[in-house]
């Protein structure tokens, strides 16, 4: 760790962050991977090693990053334990806790050699082809810090991908943005910024993913998609979820399209990390119904596309695109019980 209190620089020690990134992830997968990676970590294995169907009516927020996070028995909720279920991954919101201050978290992290991600506005940051255009909530990695020349070192893996220096005063801007309500982004503007930041922790290093250890995983995570109880999980819970969403667009309810394209994001890049998991290990251990597993898995995610997209594009009536989204949520759900059985039958031979 480099800490130069003269000049207040702050960095972590080697190199900068390595981006991770697949095409159906969010900034919030992306993230992560990089904190895993330099953790020695790696994210596919860990944030790809559960799969779960998860909705939490009226918790949608309109934000790149949202993930469906219960709470615990304290109240609390974990989103790294949310993200990864089977590793010892935790994360934490904070803010400043110093309004006069507001970089003094971030130093002792940095001096402490750890990342930093931050919740940020699109439309203060040079880098993103939003910049000055359109407001919306993203992530991004700090790694530095520099007051005496007035710069924040961040690191981006979204395209198109960035690692450098940002003035402070447009962080600034960015990371205490209102974000407010945008025309031009109907789903990831009017949610609030606040200088929130994630601290997140490995606190066991990730086990070697064995054919033994893997099916675990997977048993019960099919567990979780055929066992029904009082949260919208699994397949009821994807029933559920389904039949309100229909219902609201019937209704002309706008609201219920604006959540469902971050919610149905936080579904999509989990099924699509856990679908090329398994194609992976597929490949490697000689296991043709694991790899075919994998592709049923992804190809739920890719199904969620056409959910999302009609979605998107009914907003100005969601009535009108009623049955569009009752095919594609049909369709969906195919997919998932194909997924689900696929999986439960690799699970058994493993």
């Amino acid at each position: 760790m480099t800490v130069d209190t003269t000049t207040r620089t702050y960095m972590i020690t080697g190199p900068e962050p390595e981006w991770w990134y697949r095409d159906l992830v969010s900034c919030l997968q992306s993230t992560f991977g990089s904190v895993l990676l330099r953790e020695g970590a790696d994210p596919l294995a860990v944030l790809g090693a559960g799969w779960r169907f998860l909705h939490l009516p009226g918790d949608v927020r309109s934000e790149e990053f949202y993930y469906p996070c219960p709470a615990d028995a304290s109240g609390g909720t974990d989103l790294g334990a949310a993200l990864a279920p089977h590793h010892e991954l935790h994360a934490r919101w904070w803010q400043p806790a110093d309004e006069n201050d507001v970089w003094r978290e971030v130093r002792e992290a940095l001096a402490d050699d750890r990342l930093v991600i931050a919740a940020v506005d699109n439309y203060h940051l040079p880098f993103r082809p939003a910049y000055g255009d359109v407001h919306a909530a993203h992530l991004v990695v700090i790694h530095g810090l520099d007051e005496t020349r007035g710069v924040v070192h961040v690191s981006d893996a979204m395209p198109p991908a960035f690692r450098g220096a940002v003035p402070i005063e447009k962080f600034l801007l960015s990371w205490g943005s209102a974000n407010p309500t945008d025309v031009q982004d109907a789903f990831f503007s009017d949610s609030r910024i606040g200088r929130r930041c994630l601290d997140v922790r490995l606190d066991a290093p990730a086990a070697p993913l064995t054919p033994e250890l893997l099916g675990g995983y997977l048993r019960i995570d099919v567990d979780g998609f055929t066992t029904t109880g009082p949260a919208r999980t699994g397949l009821a819970g994807y029933d559920a979820f389904a039949a309100e969403l229909l219902e609201r667009c019937r209704a002309g309810d706008a609201d219920a399209l604006r959540e469902l394209y971050p919610f149905g994001w936080a579904m999509q890049a989990q099924a699509s990390l856990h679908g090329e998991l398994l194609r992976r290990c597929g490949r490697e251990w000689d296991d043709p119904a694991l790899a075919g597993a994998g592709r049923a898995v992804e190809a739920v995610a890719h199904a969620w596309t056409g959910l999302r997209f009609t979605g998107a594009h009914g907003l100005e009536d969601p009535g009108a695109a009623a049955s569009d989204i009752a095919h594609h949520a049909t369709t969906l759900r195919g997919a998932y019980v194909r997924a689900v059985a696929a999986v439960g039958a690799a699970a058994a031979r493993l």
